[in-house]
């Protein structure tokens, strides 16, 4: 039974927690007052996107839906940090489109081969190591770690091809496609035979090569969803040219220029920009044609009137191919290379509900404020970037954070720990 073509799948990923920092005292016989020595926690595993060029479907993702990170391990006395989460790397095929699945923005492309970070682990608590001072030396309180980065993500794969076959079911596009390269697709005399592109590589000469693809057939409704649609024409996105087969044989009953001029509107239908592709048209099962040519030659004026160079071929009889691949080339060697997606997600500025509790407590010269709402906000700030640091002022002063804190007796000077964040308080 062949294996199923998946090229969209929606996962979650979750990157690790920090793990806690630790509460703990240096004991040793002769050393006396040894002070505080409790580690930092470790940070949470993040979770890392590979290409494995070995991969040609999503269709890992069916089954699994949900990937989480391992988290950061507590720290330890005698100032032993804890260990780091392991990464959790995901593997998928190269040219895979990640987006966010809520806004459907572009995350990154993997297509460069490239490692992407698409969730980071939270950092690790600090110990009560960082909390001494020569007023505070018995602080008995550490910092619990940072929750990891979560994201709800759509993976999206377009084939990485140099050249697509297009046309109508059952034109001989693999046919073609296993005369040309190695590949060996399934070949039969029926509608839809190919049900998920084919990859093949075809050498053209020493140093030259490109990759083909042999494209599911399309029918007029593709660009609406009609047959396998989307299916069809998300993976031509990519290709640098478009090799346009159209069966001449009339095996079919069909008009050559009709199915030409309907595959063309639905390329136009799906994307005015694939419309505009470099196209060759072909065409195929010539060999079939016998002493009535008037179909190809009627074809042949119909498209080479729209600008597109035309070729005669059967690629069942091995007729034309060389001379096709040849043309291949030399439009492949004006074209850029294989197009690239460009990021344009932009992490939303975070809301954070600041009704839930919040603890303000002094240990000596320190307040320590702590809370759930206040650590998810800690998680999110960038605090080397200004405009960041703002936004997070203007959280805690909206909340009233800093008005209980004057409540309480908060003196300019005093030093304020909110969980990784220690800055001096200023009236």
């Amino acid at each position: 039974m062949a294996a199923t073509f998946v090229d969209k799948a929606r996962i979650t990923v979750r990157a690790g927690d920090g793990g806690n920092g630790a509460v703990a005292f240096h004991r040793e016989k002769y050393v006396a007052a040894g002070g505080p020595d409790g580690g930092d926690g470790g940070r949470g595993g993040n979770v890392v996107f590979r290409v494995d060029d070995n991969m040609s479907t999503l269709m890992d993702f069916r089954y699994k839906r949900k990937y989480v990170a391992a988290n950061g391990n507590p720290g330890m006395g005698k100032r032993c940090y804890g260990r780091d989460g392991e990464d959790l790397v995901i593997r998928v095929p190269r040219g895979t489109i990640v987006r966010d699945t809520e806004s459907g923005a572009i995350m990154h492309d993997m297509s460069s081969g490239e490692d992407w970070v698409a969730a980071r682990g939270g950092r690790g608590g600090w110990g009560n190591m960082h909390f001494a001072t020569p007023t505070r030396q018995v602080p008995r309180f550490a910092k619990p770690g940072l929750p990891g980065e979560s994201h709800d993500i759509t993976l999206e794969l377009k084939l990485l091809a140099d050249v697509g076959l297009i046309g109508f079911p059952n034109v001989g596009k693999s046919t073609l496609l296993s005369v040309v390269s190695a590949a060996h697709p399934k070949i039969a005399n029926y509608h839809f035979t190919t049900l998920f592109p084919n990859l093949g590589v075809v050498y053209v000469d020493e140093g030259v090569s490109f990759v083909m693809a042999d494209i599911p057939g399309i029918i007029e409704g593709a660009s609406e969803g009609a047959g396998l649609g989307h299916d069809f024409l998300r993976h031509i996105d990519r290709c640098r040219l478009l090799v346009h087969l159209v069966d001449v044989s009339g095996s079919e009953g069909r008009d050559p220029i009709a199915d030409f001029d309907a595959i063309c509107a639905e390329l136009s239908e799906y994307s005015e920009e694939l419309a505009t592709r470099p196209q060759i048209v072909v065409g195929n099962k010539c060999d079939l044609l016998g002493d009535d040519r008037t179909a190809i030659d009627a074809l042949r004026g119909h498209v080479e009137a729209l600008g597109y160079p035309f070729f005669e071929l059967s690629a069942a009889a091995h007729q034309g191919t060389r001379e096709l691949v040849g043309e291949c080339a030399r439009e492949l060697a004006k074209l850029p290379p294989i197009a690239s997606y460009e990021a344009d997600y932009v992490p939303p500025e975070p809301v954070v509900d600041t009704s839930g509790d919040l603890t303000i407590e002094k240990f000596e010269d320190m307040w320590l404020v702590e809370g759930p709402w206040l650590q998810r906000l800690v998680a999110t700030i960038n605090f080397s970037d200004y405009e960041s640091r703002m936004h997070f002022d203007k959280v805690l002063r909206e909340a009233g954070v800093y008005k209980r804190m004057e409540a309480l007796g908060v003196q300019d000077g005093d030093t304020v720990s909110m969980y990784d964040l220690m800055f001096e308080y200023k009236e």
